[in-house]
């Protein structure tokens, strides 16, 4: 069978077990939707926690960006994998234990203040629009190659938008129908699809080119021509690229980019949430080790998956005729993910980098999305057409799995934290578990067609609200997370003014190099050469100095809250209690 027939083959079945796992596990309480009743076993609750993490960008994109920048690309690698050890050690047990739904209604709760909750509100929302948008793109990409071939029109509209509605019908209904309850066991069918499909090319390319079923080692080692990574520089520095192995960056600006990724990360409300799943703080930890090993399977692949990848590419379309490229070639240019320009026209493919000019070679011609490495990599080294279809329903799974959880979050943001926390007291309205539930419900539905909105037209400028996405959260959440589980001292204001002071920091020194002065944006012009994808780190600095000072000079917290924080930080036994589950408050 073909590539398309396979696909459609895989992705239905896929489909299908989504859609019947989240009719079996439907929520029918606010507690359920929100947190799948606490009950969710450690095992399961890292399996899902690990799809919930490993979204598109991590199935897609991360391997494609290691393939194309080379070490410089492990910042990516280091901060995510980074972040989620700084979540799973810092922040999960102790947010579990103080038994709130969600990250706002932490920080509104431990600061007694419904200006911290709002402000907490607007940045889990925009953070996880941010991302959800992302991810519905991906799902575009995917079935738009994948599963719509070579039509022109989808349902009346290009196979990417056609391919992104799919996409939210899909999500809504098993994350309107399920809540977190119907996510939770959905990303655990999801996880081990998106793992199968990631794995299964990684041992095919690593038996084929390194002769060892293990990728880990396959990309360190070589065959007849030599090491791979040897291989690879010399490919990249006869075509007028860097070397692969040598980064381009300054040591200053991988620090800043790496802890910023972590410490971004690990404050992002969607997966902090998985963690309220289980049924007590041990459980917490306990699933967060079980996430980390499922996580570090891909994490620890994709670095070979990048050097396969790359190998291949440069193999294939150097110098090659454009009349006989592989089926594969014209199918992603199709779809405008490969465009070639044949500047000389001699009919032959001219792949060059920026140092081709200096090194008397032509200009080069062509221009490769880096989001497609993945799913194009079993075709480029030729594997079994049932391979290319599994990468694809992976690809999906990845998207699909991480889009529900942060649909989870706004809606419940809107619900929890908008409607009953904010605007309900207010008004002076009495807001059931029955209403809270439809109000969930509404706004998870909503949020997923302004999703797919963003992913059918997307702005010009993603890559840069993504790095946004990553300083908004370092300068916001974590510093607030962190010291409302560590510091009694913190007081409203403190952490309001901390908040504040890194996201005007973070979002102005952004806004100038990104979008009013882009021309600007090199490391001459840089505050202290940090880069705008690692300058969050410094306002999350910025925003622990602010709060500890203003902490300092105003009022301490009532004892109440004081107390709170003891019982939070605390092991239950110093009270006399056990660990099954949230404070008492």
């Amino acid at each position: 069978m073909d590539v398309q027939t396979w696909t459609w083959i895989l992705v239905g079945l896929t489909f299908s077990l989504y859609i019947g796992v989240a009719i079996w596990s439907r929520a029918g309480s606010t507690k359920d939707f929100y947190v799948a009743g606490g009950g969710v076993p450690s095992v399961a609750n890292g399996m899902a926690t690990a799809a919930d993490w490993m979204s598109a960008a991590s199935f897609i994109s991360m391997a494609g960006i290691i393939s194309f920048a080379g070490r410089d690309g492990s910042v990516y690698l280091m901060g995510w994998t980074g972040g989620y050890v700084l979540l799973a050690l810092l922040l999960a047990p102790y947010l579990r234990r103080f038994g709130k739904f969600t990250v706002p209604d932490f920080i509104g709760d431990r600061y007694y203040s419904g200006w911290a909750r709002f402000v907490a509100l607007l940045c889990a929302i925009f953070v996880s629009f941010t991302y959800v948008a992302g991810q519905m793109r991906g799902v575009g990409i995917v079935f738009s190659r994948m599963l719509f071939g070579d039509m022109d029109t989808v349902l009346g509209m290009t196979p990417i938008n056609a391919g992104v509605v799919i996409g939210m019908v899909v999500v809504l209904f098993y994350a309107v129908l399920g809540g977190m309850k119907g996510i939770t066991y959905t990303q655990v069918a999801q996880y081990c699809v998106l793992i199968f499909a990631f794995m299964v090319p990684a041992i095919f390319l690593s038996i084929q080119m390194a002769g060892t079923p293990i990728p880990q080692l396959g990309f360190g080692g070589g065959n007849e021509g030599g090491y791979l990574l040897d291989q690879l520089d010399g490919l990249s520095k006869e075509l007028g690229f860097a070397a692969y192995t040598e980064g381009q960056k300054s040591t200053t600006d991988v620090f800043f980019i790496t802890a910023a990724l972590m410490c971004g990360t690990a404050g992002l409300p969607h997966v902090i949430v998985r963690f309220y799943t289980v049924k007590k703080a041990s459980a917490a930890r306990s699933s967060a080790l079980w996430a980390l090993l499922f996580i570090a399977i891909l994490y620890t692949t994709a670095p070979a998956i990048s050097v396969f990848a790359r190998t291949n590419l440069l193999k294939t379309v150097d110098n090659a005729s454009y009349a006989e490229v592989p089926e594969w070639f014209k199918k992603w240019e199709n779809v405008d993910l490969i465009q070639f320009d044949d500047k000389n026209g001699d009919g032959r493919i001219q792949y060059t980098g920026p140092n081709a000019a200096a090194m008397g070679l032509p200009a080069n011609e062509l221009t490769i999305d880096k989001d497609i490495m993945v799913l194009a990599n079993p075709e480029i080294a030729r594997l079994p057409n049932w391979v290319v279809a599994l990468v694809a329903a992976g690809g999906l799974a990845a998207a699909l799995s991480t889009a529900a959880g942060l649909l989870l979050v706004i809606s419940t943001s809107v619900a929890h934290d908008m409607v009953k926390k904010t605007i309900a007291p207010i008004i002076g309205m009495q807001l059931t578990e029955r209403g809270e539930l439809i109000w969930a419900r509404c706004a998870a539905a909503v949020a997923v067609v302004i999703a797919g909105y963003f992913g059918i037209k997307p702005p010009a400028f993603v890559a840069e609200v993504v790095a946004f996405a990553f300083g908004l959260a370092a300068a916001s959440f974590f510093p607030a997370i962190i010291l409302g589980i560590f510091s009694k001292r913190t007081t409203t204001a403190g952490a309001v003014s901390g908040m504040v002071a890194g996201l005007v920091f973070t979002a102005s020194y952004i806004i100038w190099f990104k979008f009013i002065s882009p021309q600007s944006n090199v490391e001459a012009n840089w505050w202290l050469g940090i880069s705008p994808e690692g300058i969050g780190t410094l306002g999350m600095v910025l925003n622990f100095v602010v709060a500890v000072l203003v902490s300092i000079a105003t009022p301490r917290p009532p004892q109440e809250i004081r107390d709170l924080v003891d019982r939070v930080r605390l092991p239950r036994a110093a009270f006399g209690e056990e660990d099954s589950g949230p404070v008492d408050h």
